[in-house]
C-alpha cells in the first residue's frame, strides 16, 4: 500500500476516534433518551417470535450513528435468531452505511463487524453505543471506531451485530456464530441498507469479535448455505480457553478470567461449573450479572479466580475443561477464504493456541493466510495488523482470487 494511503487511513481514524471519545466525554453519565437495552421496548420480543424465519426482521428504527451528525447513514434492526438451545431470540443489530455513492465495481459490499463484546450484561451490547448511549460500557465499542470508520471510508455498508444475544451469553460459540449469520440475513434484506444479492460480503473480527466470527463460518454451510462470504478476516483470535483464563488470571488482566469463569459458569449448567463456586463466588456471580469486561478489569487487578472456587486449581478442573472444550474453535474448517493475524507476543491471547487453531483448520482443508505478527501486545497488533485485514476483504471485494491452500507467515 502507498504511504500516502496508510497515512490517510491512520489520519481518518484517528480523528474519528477523537471525535467520538471527546463527545462521550463531554456527555458524562447516561443519555435519559438513550435507555439501556433492557429498559428500551425495541428490545423486547414479540410474542409470536417463533413464527419467524431465522433472520427476519421483527422491528427497525432510523438512528444518528453514535448520537452525532456523521456522514453515516444508521439503522437498528431487531431480527430472528435461534440460540444454541434450539430456541428463538430477537437480536439487534445496527446497520450503517456510508452517504457517499459507492463507486467502485459491482454493487455496494456489505461487511459484518463483530465487536468484542465481552459482556455478562446487556449494557455493553454494541447497539447502545452505536445508537448514543453514554457510559464506561461503551468504551469497547468507541476501541473499534478507527476501524469502523475506514471501513465507511472505502465505501463499505456495516452490520453489527449483539451476537451475545438477549442473555449476553459471552463465549458461546453456536449462540454467537448463528447470531452473527442471522445478522447479515437481516442486513441483505433491510432495503434502506441498499445492499443486493450481487453485493459482495466480508466479515471481521477481532479478540472477542474473532471468536463469534470465525464460529459464524463454521456454522455457514449447515446453518445459512445461502450466505456466501468473499473473504473474512479476524486477529487476536481467542484459542484454547484455559489457557487464555490462566495466563491472565493473578495479573492486572484478572478481570478477563473472572469474566470467563462467571460466563461459563452461568451459561453452561450441565458443566458442573456453577457447582464449584464457594458462597464468594455465587455472591459474585449474582453482584456482576450485568458487568461488562471493562467492568471486571477495572476490579479484579490481580484477582485470582481460586477465590472463589470450592476446589482447587479450578481453571485446571474437569468442570471448567467440560465447560471450554465445546467452546473452542476448530471444530470444522471455515469453507471461506480466511486471513487470520495474531502477535506472536500477545500479552491477553496466548499465541500458542493461534498456532494451533491454524494448524487444526489447515489440515481440514482450510483456504487461509496466517500472519504470525511480530507486534507485541493484543492491542498493538489489532492496529498494526489492520491495514492487511482491510485489504485482504478490499481485494476479495473486488474479485481478486485468492490463492489455494494454507499460507502461513
Amino acid at each position: 500500500m502507498r504511504p500516502y494511503k496508510v497515512r490517510h487511513w491512520w489520519r481518518t481514524g484517528l480523528i474519528g476516534a477523537l471525535t467520538l471519545l471527546a463527545a462521550a466525554v463531554a456527555v458524562p453519565g447516561t443519555r435519559a433518551d438513550i435507555p439501556y437495552p433492557d429498559n428500551d421496548p425495541f428490545y423486547a420480543a414479540p410474542i409470536n417470535l417463533g413464527e419467524f424465519a431465522n433472520g427476519a426482521i421483527l422491528n427497525s428504527r432510523a438512528i444518528a450513528v453514535f448520537g452525532l451528525p456523521l456522514p453515516v447513514a444508521g439503522w437498528q434492526v431487531q431480527y430472528r435468531t435461534t440460540d444454541s438451545a434450539g430456541e428463538a431470540a430477537a437480536n439487534v443489530a445496527t446497520v450503517m452505511t456510508p452517504l457517499m455513492p459507492w463507486t467502485g465495481p459491482g454493487d455496494r459490499p456489505l461487511l459484518s463487524y463483530q465487536i468484542a463484546e465481552d459482556s455478562l450484561g446487556t449494557r455493553c451490547a454494541p447497539s447502545f453505543a452505536l445508537r448514543g448511549g453514554r457510559d464506561f460500557s461503551i468504551a469497547t465499542t468507541l476501541l473499534d471506531v478507527p476501524f469502523l470508520a475506514e471501513a465507511f471510508r472505502r465505501g463499505w455498508a456495516v452490520v453489527v451485530s449483539d451476537y451475545e444475544g438477549p442473555q449476553s451469553r459471552f463465549f458461546d460459540g453456536v449462540n454467537s456464530g448463528r447470531a452473527v449469520l442471522d445478522g447479515v440475513r437481516a442486513a441483505k434484506s433491510f432495503a434502506p441498507l441498499g445492499i443486493t444479492d450481487t453485493s459482495p460480503l466480508g466479515a471481521w473480527g477481532y479478540s472477542g469479535g474473532a471468536f463469534a466470527t470465525l464460529w459464524a463460518m463454521q456454522l455457514r454451510a449447515s446453518y445459512a448455505p445461502e450466505i456466501w462470504f468473499a473473504g473474512v478476516t479476524s486477529g487476536g483470535v481467542p484459542a484454547d480457553i484455559p489457557a487464555i483464563a490462566r495466563g491472565v488470571d493473578g495479573n492486572y488482566q484478572a478481570g478477563l478470567a473472572v469474566l470467563i469463569l462467571l460466563a461459563l459458569a452461568r451459561n453452561d449448567s450441565g458443566s458442573g461449573l456453577a457447582d464449584t463456586l464457594n458462597d464468594s463466588g455465587r455472591t459474585l456471580l449474582a453482584q456482576e450479572a450485568t458487568s461488562c469486561g471493562g467492568d471486571l478489569v477495572a476490579r479484579h487487578f490481580f484477582g485470582h479466580v481460586d477465590d472463589y472456587s470450592s476446589v482447587p486449581d479450578i481453571l485446571d478442573s474437569q468442570a471448567f475443561r467440560a465447560a471450554t472444550s465445546h467452546q473452542e474453535l476448530g471444530g470444522w474448517a471455515p469453507d471461506v477464504p480466511l486471513y487470520l493475524y495474531h502477535s506472536n507476543n500477545d500479552d491477553v491471547i496466548p499465541s500458542a493456541g493461534f498456532s494451533a487453531l491454524v494448524d487444526r483448520y489447515c489440515a481440514l482443508g482450510a483456504n487461509l493466510t496466517a500472519v504470525h505478527s511480530a507486534i507485541p501486545g493484543h492491542n498493538p497488533a489489532a492496529a498494526g495488523e489492520a491495514l492487511g485485514a482491510m485489504n485482504f476483504l478490499s481485494d476479495r471485494f473486488n474479485g481478486d482470487p485468492v490463492l489455494a491452500g494454507c499460507t502461513v507467515r
